[in-house]
């Protein structure tokens, strides 16, 4: 398999799983006005799927110890050793990047749904690479 592709797309992994994980989504949320929204894009119908997705990348960093590993010492390490230590992580590991895009994948829908940004900026920029492709 080979994974050259998807290497670039992986370097932003932790900072897009990790700010999941802190809560930073469902905290970050701008939803359009309630008059406005389409069916299924209330605040708390955004927010709901922000709350599910930071559960589940959550439930499975917890059954995955290698990545959650990877994940949590990438908190503590500089960013260029932090997206390597990532990147090499789920190269190897391929099953477990693939799951993880499933998982975050609600975040990009709704936001395309609803036209509403759910991540900042830098996170979204990071959360697009990870999920291209």
């Amino acid at each position: 398999m080979n994974f050259t592709g998807i290497t670039a797309r992986r370097k932003m992994a932790g900072a897009v799983v990790g700010s999941l994980l802190g809560g930073v989504a469902a905290a970050t949320i701008a939803a359009p006005a309630a008059a406005a929204a389409p069916q299924g894009c209330s605040f708390s119908d955004v927010a709901d799927t922000a709350s599910a997705t930071w559960s589940e990348a959550r439930q499975y960093l917890n059954a995955h110890p290698g990545a959650n590993q990877v994940v949590t010492a990438a908190f503590n390490q500089p960013r260029p050793q932090a997206e390597a230590d990532i990147r090499n992580y789920f190269t190897a590991n391929p099953g477990e990047y693939y799951d993880l895009r499933g998982i975050l994948a609600p975040i990009g829908d709704k936001q395309r749904q609803c036209d509403v940004t759910v991540l900042p900026a830098g996170l979204q920029s990071a959360y697009d690479t990870f999920m291209a492709g």
